[in-house]
């Protein structure tokens, strides 16, 4: 059995530990049918992740994040032969014990983008993003009122000044320099974000690291990881599609907008991602580099701009 994950201590002392996972998580697996299979944990993954034989993923949710496991329950439910990349099909989700959730899903075949985008030849990554295009516009063009009781943030635009009224201290605990910090206030009272954007499912963490490809002919054979996933302005995706799908390149980015059918403005991109729940600019800094002018409309151009 699991026990009782409610702290940061409890979780140090339990999820990175096989050896109090493995039995619950082997418990939990017969329960479920699966009594020996072969299980084997992922390294990646912020909750704990298991391959049950060749067929079965198993992913848990501990007592802090028991909301996630419900939430990706519900929208990979919502999602299923609905987009025109696979998703993981849900074959169970629901409690275990002590306040742990679990859903057991498909587990999809293919290579992880990330890994394998420095061997991917120019013209098989224009292809890749135009698929990445054409699938977050039917991701976006999907009726989300089925997930109404089970996604937030709620109100798009209190979601907004809530993150806007903490952009600063955000960054600042992420060890962003005074000089990037100062600027943000100002620019993001100037970008005129839309103050009731049409509701649109979003995955929130659209990365090269949730995609899997098929290295023989350079195609997408899947999307995953929704267990962040909200409801709201689609551009808010755009962020992780600027900084880590095209990652700067605005030749991909143009791609990618075509085949989605919709272009937005940079200062628009960026002010969601600094916005972002998880943002950390100090990190895409890194990652992407900064313009010589050093100011966040440069930033914004640079990262989020399109031929």
């Amino acid at each position: 059995m699991l026990p009782l994950v409610e702290t940061v201590e409890q979780w140090d002392a339990t999820v990175p530990d096989e050896s109090v996972m493995r039995p619950g998580v082997l418990d939990l697996c017969d329960r479920l049918g699966l009594t020996g299979r072969p299980l084997t944990r992922f390294a990646e993954g912020s909750q704990p992740v298991y391959a049950v034989g060749d067929e079965h993923v198993l992913k848990l949710f501990p007592a802090t994040a028991a909301e996630g496991g419900v939430v990706e329950g519900r929208v990979l439910s919502h999602l299923d032969g609905r987009l025109p990349v696979p998703t993981p099909r849900v074959h169970a989700f629901g409690a275990y014990e002590n306040g742990w959730r679990y859903v057991l899903m498909s587990r999809l075949r293919g290579e992880n983008l990330a890994r394998c985008w420095d061997r991917v030849p120019p013209a098989d990554r224009e292809r890749l993003v135009h698929e990445v295009g054409e699938l977050l516009g039917v991701l976006h063009s999907l009726d989300p009122a089925p997930l109404d009781d089970a996604l937030g943030p709620g109100e798009w635009d209190a979601f907004v000044e809530r993150r806007r009224a903490g952009a600063v201290a955000q960054q600042r605990a992420r060890g962003l320099s005074d000089a990037w910090l100062e600027q943000i206030p100002d620019f993001l009272a100037a970008v005129p974000l839309p103050s009731a954007p049409g509701r649109s499912l979003l995955h929130t963490e659209v990365m090269r690291e949730h995609f899997l490809v098929d290295p023989d002919g350079w195609r997408l054979t899947g999307l995953f990881d929704f267990e962040p996933a909200m409801l709201g302005d689609g551009a808010y995706d755009f962020v992780g599609v600027g900084v880590f799908v095209t990652a700067g390149d605005r030749a991909l980015l143009t791609r990618l907008t075509a085949a989605y059918g919709r272009t937005f403005a940079p200062p628009e991109l960026l002010a969601y991602a600094l916005l972002h729940v998880y943002s950390d600019l100090p990190w895409y800094l890194r990652e992407l580099g900064a313009p010589p002018a050093g100011t966040l409309p440069a930033l914004a151009e640079a990262w989020f701009g399109t031929d």
